[in-house]
């Protein structure tokens, strides 16, 4: 009978181990369920006037952040911001998650680049149309070494030069059919 237990019992061990295991699935499936409703709930119970309290002391959040650390890394600065904003906002009642609070913030500072930026654009135009005169330039001097290589490769009698000719043309270009070319 004692032989019997012994070979038993690792397959006993198993489907026990298997069966904990389909149960803390199932467990697990119904906490993220629970998870899902009470996130909606709670999303369902703040208001807009929360909301807005929330994005205004996300603003000032970082406002302090950006000013009172200001040799202090990006991540100190939102840690800091994260720390003032939870204490304002639970001072005031409203409760929000540290991802909501984070979104807030990150979203304060991309308002404050957008507006940094935009004073700054009217200096950066002269860069931008050098830029774009030498974008055209490499543009039409890479068509020109394309056209060289397509011309070498179907086999023809000339080679255009790579320096690019500026052609005012509006008729659309003649197309050429290729064939019996042979690839290798």
């Amino acid at each position: 009978m004692l032989t019997i237990i012994e070979t038993v019992q690792p397959y006993v061990s198993t489907i026990a181990t298997a069966v904990v295991g389909v149960l803390t699935a199932f467990v697990l499936g119904g906490l993220n369920k629970l998870k899902i409703k009470v996130n909606v709930w709670l999303e369902a119970r703040t208001t807009a006037a929360q909301r807005e309290v929330i994005h205004k002391v996300a603003g000032e959040a970082f406002a302090l952040a950006q000013t009172a650390f200001k040799e202090a890394g990006g991540e100190r600065k939102l840690q800091e911001a994260l720390q003032y904003a939870s204490l304002t906002l639970s001072s005031q009642g409203i409760v929000v998650s540290q991802v909501e609070l984070k979104s807030a913030i990150e979203k304060a500072y991309l308002e404050y680049k957008a507006k940094t930026k935009s004073v700054l654009a009217p200096e950066v135009q002269p860069n931008e149309e050098a830029a774009q005169a030498a974008a055209k330039e490499a543009v039409s001097s890479l068509a020109a070494q394309v056209t060289a290589i397509l011309s070498q490769a179907t086999g023809a009698d000339t080679v255009e030069s790579a320096v690019p000719e500026t052609h005012q043309d509006a008729s659309p270009a003649p197309q050429a059919n290729v064939t019996g070319v042979a690839v290798e």
